[in-house]
């Protein structure tokens, strides 16, 4: 399964309106749809598969090219959302099907892949929380056994 840190959005301190409705960037808008090509033909082999993200209007946008691939939806669940305890994530991520594809924010997914750590899963090379990455989550049952990550797409 996938974890991606939402593609780039605007700046939030110069976003005058709710943070929640923050939206990507042409940057990031750009992004989103290189995160799309990667994932597209892994998470296409599984029709089971889902698309969960963060309600926030960023992380939904940067499942959207996928979605549109897969011709699937995105759901929203608040589990993933900025400040959510990282407990609510961890179930989801042993709940969903294998090739699912979540997204979630920079405050969430380092404490995540900590809490896996510590957990016993194993992180093959280094970590990268930029926006745009995506994490590869290898489970056995609902455990995550190990886990790498992609580097953000190039969104000249």
């Amino acid at each position: 399964m996938y974890l991606v840190r939402h593609a780039k959005a605007g700046d939030r301190s110069s976003w005058s309106g709710d943070d929640r409705a923050r939206p990507l960037t042409g940057k990031g808008r750009r992004q989103a749809v290189k995160v799309c090509d990667q994932l597209f033909p892994l998470v296409s082999l599984h029709p089971e598969a889902l698309l969960i993200s963060s309600p926030y209007t960023r992380c939904m946008q940067t499942l959207e090219p996928l979605a549109a691939q897969l011709r699937s939806a995105v759901s929203a669940d608040g589990r993933l959302a900025e400040g959510y305890d990282r407990d609510g994530a961890l179930e989801l991520i042993a709940s969903v099907p294998n090739g699912s594809v979540l997204c979630s924010h920079g405050d969430v997914i380092p404490d995540v892949m900590a809490a896996l750590q510590r957990r016993t899963t194993t992180i093959l090379g280094a970590p990268d929380w930029r926006k745009g990455t995506v994490w590869v989550l290898a489970r056995e049952g609902c455990d995550v056994v190990e886990a790498s990550c992609w580097p953000p797409p190039a969104a000249d």
